[in-house]
C-alpha cells in the first residue's frame, strides 16, 4: 500500500511553495527520517522528510512545480528498493498506478496523464507510463514521443534530463531555433507567463549558453525589490563618518572582548548600537506606513542583511536595545551562518524594524540600498578608506566611511533622514557615547 508524500505547513502568510531538488530518485530505499526533496518558499529552503521506510515509488511533482500545502507531490511505498526488473507488466502495475492517480490540481491541468485503455497494464504505448506527470507535461509541450526517450532512471523510468537531452539533439540535428531552445521549465509562480525573448541560437552561440533555473527566493527578492521602488518614494541621502576613534578602540579590545565573551568584536556592532540611539531620537524612521496611519515602534528589531549564494536574505536581531555588543555579535554570527547552511526559520527573517546592510564587505565603496518593505528606512555601510580630509586646519590622513540612508520620503522628511545620519556619525566618531545608548 502506497503513503502520499504531501507538502506540509510552511509557515504563517506562505501558501505555496516551489519544487526545488529531489533528494531521493523513483525507486529509492528511503528510511523514517530521510530528507526526500527540496521546497523552496518566499523566504526559506526547508526538506520534506519520509515518514516511514519503504521505497520512492513515485514523484508527481518535479522541479520547478508550484505546490500548495497539503497537495500530493509522491507516493512512498513497501519495498526494499531493488531495482525492477524488465519482467512482467504486473511487476510495474501497482507503482504505475500510483503515479497515475495523483489527485487535484494534477488531474485538471495535465488531462495527458489521465489513463487510458492503453495503459491498463502498466504501459503506455508511447512510453508515458515510465514517466512522471511533469516529465510527461515537458514532453508534451515540446512534441517528444516519450517511445523514443531511453529512459535512466531506476527500472528505465524517463527522467527530465533524458527528455531535455532530446530536446537538445533535436534542435542541433535539425537546426531549427523553435521551442527546444527555450527553457524547459519557466517560472510562472501562478501568475501570467511573460513574453519568452528570441531563442538563443539565432545568434550561433546557443553551445556557449547556459540556462539556470532561477530559484523561488530570487523571484521573491527580485518581485519584493521591484515592489519596494514602486511603492515608496525613496530616497537616499548620504554623510561621511571618521572611523578613527571606533578602530583604536576595537584595536585595543578585540582580543580581551574576544577572550571574554567569545564573541569576535566587527564594525557590526557599533553600527548597530548607533542606530539604535539614532532610532531612540528620530521615532519616524523606526515605523511602519499603515493606511492612514503611522505606527512607530518602541522597539528595536534590527534585520541584518547577508549574502547567500541564492542572494540576500535579512535575518533580525530581536530586542537589539537590549543586547550588549558581545550579545549583538553573537547573534548576526549565529544568524550568518544559518543562512549561509540554509537553516534559517521563518521567525528569523520576519518582523524587523529597521536594517543595515553593510556593502564596504565586497568593497563598495557607495551605494543606494533599497528598503526592506514595510519598513521605512535602511541604512547602508561601505568600504572604509584612507582619505585626506582636514582636522582643525590640517590636512589628515582618515579611515572614512560614506553612509547611506535610503528613506521612504512619505513619512520621513529630508530633514530628518539628514538629523539620523549626523545622529550616527556623531556616535560612532564617540563610541564612548554609545554606553550613554543603552
Amino acid at each position: 500500500m502506497a503513503d502520499e508524500i504531501h507538502v506540509p505547513e510552511l509557515g504563517e502568510s506562505v501558501a505555496d511553495a516551489t519544487v526545488g531538488r529531489w533528494l531521493k530518485q523513483e525507486g529509492d530505499a528511503v528510511s523514517a527520517g530521510d530528507a526526500l526533496v527540496e521546497l523552496e518558499t518566499d523566504k526559506i529552503n526547508f526538506e520534506v522528510e519520509a515518514e516511514s521506510d519503504g521505497v520512492l515509488q513515485s514523484i508527481a511533482k518535479g522541479e520547478g512545480d508550484t505546490v500548495t500545502v497539503g497537495e500530493v507531490i509522491g507516493t512512498l511505498g513497501e519495498g526494499n528498493g531493488a531495482a525492477p526488473s524488465e519482467g512482467t507488466a504486473e511487476d510495474e502495475a501497482p507503482e504505475e498506478e500510483a503515479a497515475e492517480e495523483q489527485p487535484g490540481p494534477e488531474a485538471e491541468s495535465e488531462p495527458a496523464a489521465q489513463p487510458s485503455a492503453e495503459e491498463t497494464n502498466g504501459h503506455r504505448e508511447d512510453g508515458g507510463g515510465r514517466a512522471s506527470p511533469s516529465v510527461r507535461k515537458l514532453a508534451e509541450e515540446y512534441g517528444v514521443q516519450l517511445a523514443e526517450v531511453s529512459g535512466s532512471g531506476s527500472g528505465g523510468r524517463i527522467t527530465r534530463e533524458d527528455v531535455e537531452r532530446l530536446i537538445r539533439s533535436q534542435g542541433t540535428t535539425s537546426g531549427t531555433t523553435s521551442a527546444p531552445e527555450r527553457p524547459a521549465e519557466p517560472e510562472t509562480d501562478g501568475k501570467a507567463q511573460q513574453p519568452t525573448p528570441p531563442p538563443a541560437a539565432q545568434n550561433g552561440r546557443a553551445d556557449l549558453e547556459e540556462r539556470v533555473r532561477v530559484s523561488r527566493r530570487r523571484q521573491t527578492i527580485a518581485q519584493r525589490l521591484v515592489e519596494s521602488q514602486q511603492t515608496a518614494a525613496m530616497l537616499t541621502t548620504f554623510n561621511e563618518v571618521d572611523m578613527t576613534a571606533v578602530m583604536a578602540l576595537r584595536k585595543r579590545r578585540k582580543e580581551s572582548f574576544q577572550e571574554r565573551t567569545g564573541a569576535r568584536l566587527g564594525f557590526m556592532s557599533f553600527f548597530a548600537k548607533a542606530a539604535i540611539g539614532a532610532l531612540k531620537a528620530h521615532p519616524k524612521v523606526n515605523a511602519e506606513l499603515q493606511d492612514n496611519e503611522l505606527v512607530l515602534k518602541k522597539y528595536y528589531d534590527l534585520g541584518v542583511a547577508v549574502s547567500t549564494d541564492e542572494g540576500l536574505v535579512v535575518p533580525v536581531v530581536r530586542d537589539a536595545d537590549r543586547k550588549s555588543f558581545a550579545e549583538i555579535e553573537g547573534g548576526i554570527a549565529d544568524l550568518a551562518v544559518k543562512a549561509r547552511e540554509g537553516k534559517l526559520k521563518l521567525e528569523d527573517l520576519t518582523g524587523g524594524t529597521f536594517t543595515i546592510t553593510n556593502g564596504g564587505i565586497f568593497g563598495s565603496l557607495l551605494s543606494t540600498p533599497i528598503l526592506t518593505m514595510p519598513q521605512v528606512a535602511i541604512l547602508g555601510m561601505h568600504k572604509i578608506q584612507e582619505r585626506p580630509m582636514v582636522v582643525d586646519g590640517e590636512v589628515q590622513v582618515r579611515p572614512m566611511m560614506y553612509l547611506a540612508l535610503s528613506y521612504d520620503h512619505r513619512v520621513i522628511d529630508g530633514a530628518e533622514a539628514v538629523g539620523f545620519l549626523v545622529r550616527i556619525k556623531e556616535l560612532i566618531e564617540d563610541p564612548e557615547s554609545l554606553l550613554l545608548e543603552g
